[in-house]
């Protein structure tokens, strides 16, 4: 049984954390035609929802499917739905706005609730820049080994003005004290990750390059990505040049680099060690068995927390799960909101 959302619209990119934009969910399905679908061929069940919106009733919904062929539509079964469990507790916690895909790496079976809005990327926009690097390595364009200077002086995508990063603002205070001194690459691109260092990420991002970055995502089919800027650019974010992400982009980027798609043997087994290396798990790993090995992402600013993960459960395949959130809660709030929905997805699986 496959099902898929009906008449899904994104939200708006996110103007920043402050953004006061709704999501509009507008997920359905014709009580009427429910038996009617079940029963029809997967074809004339897809030329069946073809309905315009104003026909179709507001209800949570997910998206589960294969990852490919064709699909038939059929609605959320009752009120005890995992899409209704999902939507319930997010909302209880105040998060009435967020997307979610989850993927089987094994099966391929996925689940998919509001995967196309977009919402500030916060410090997932790191992990691009991370593959990026290494596919660089090993093109022979760089080496990780060789070393960059600290600076701490950027300039702003939008008038070009100089600015700087403040430690207090960094999750990674550390590397402050190496400001003048030569860091290798491969401890910046460490502490990004793992520390989520907004000074490691902007002096990382400008060898990178942004545009690079993109056309990367654009390749491997997560377009939804886009990374512009690096972090604190204050004139770019108040113009609306923030870096942007939906759930299914992140879910087709970890997918890549978990399948080995993004790079070779050697590179991708570090990457998913630096993201298993995370120092923040209080969202999709809290709602785990301790038994169960985590490479992951977080993000989070004013309004917004992410976590975007490949988990590896002993003795079953690999799974991708994206949580995006945006509301005006408390961040632990929604963390434990994510930590329940990890835990949700864990048990349906």
């Amino acid at each position: 049984e496959v099902a898929n959302v009906v008449n899904r619209r994104p939200a708006p990119p996110s103007a920043g954390p402050d953004d006061a934009e709704h999501l509009l969910q507008n997920d359905g399905y014709i009580p009427l035609l429910y038996d009617v679908l079940t029963t029809l061929p997967p074809v004339l069940a897809l030329l069946a929802v073809a309905l315009p919106s104003s026909a179709i009733a507001s209800r949570p919904a997910a998206a589960v499917g294969t990852g490919g062929g064709v699909t038939s539509a059929v609605p959320a079964a009752g009120p005890d739905t995992l899409a209704e469990r999902i939507d319930a507790r997010l909302r209880e916690a105040g998060l009435e706005e967020y997307g979610i895909a989850y993927r089987d790496l094994g099966s391929g079976r996925e689940i998919l609730l509001n995967p196309d809005a977009e919402f500030h990327a916060a410090s997932t926009m790191k992990v691009p820049i991370m593959a990026r690097l290494f596919r660089m390595a090993e093109r022979g364009e760089l080496s990780l080994d060789d070393s960059l200077r600290v600076t701490n002086r950027f300039t702003s995508i939008y008038d070009s003005s100089s600015y700087r990063l403040s430690r207090e603002d960094d999750s990674d205070p550390g590397l402050y004290e190496k400001v003048g001194d030569r860091v290798p690459i491969r401890e910046l691109v460490r502490r990004m990750i793992a520390r989520s260092s907004n000074l490691a990420t902007n002096e990382l991002i400008r060898l990178a390059d942004a545009g690079a970055t993109r056309a990367m995502l654009e390749g491997i089919g997560a377009g939804g990505l886009r990374v512009l800027r690096g972090v604190e650019d204050i004139p770019a974010y108040r113009h609306g040049m923030n870096n942007t992400t939906t759930a299914r982009a992140l879910m087709e980027l970890l997918s890549a680099l978990a399948r080995g798609d993004l790079a070779g043997p050697e590179a991708t087994r570090e990457m998913m060690s630096i993201l298993e290396a995370q120092h923040f798990n209080d969202g999709i790993p809290a709602g785990l068995p301790d038994t169960v090995d985590v490479a992951h992402k977080t993000g989070w600013i004013t309004g917004i927390v992410h976590d975007a993960a490949v988990v590896d459960p002993p003795g079953a395949a690999p799974y991708v799960l994206v949580v995006l959130t945006r509301g005006d809660v408390e961040a632990e709030r929604a963390r434990r909101a994510v930590a329940d929905v990890s835990r949700m997805i864990w048990d349906a699986r």
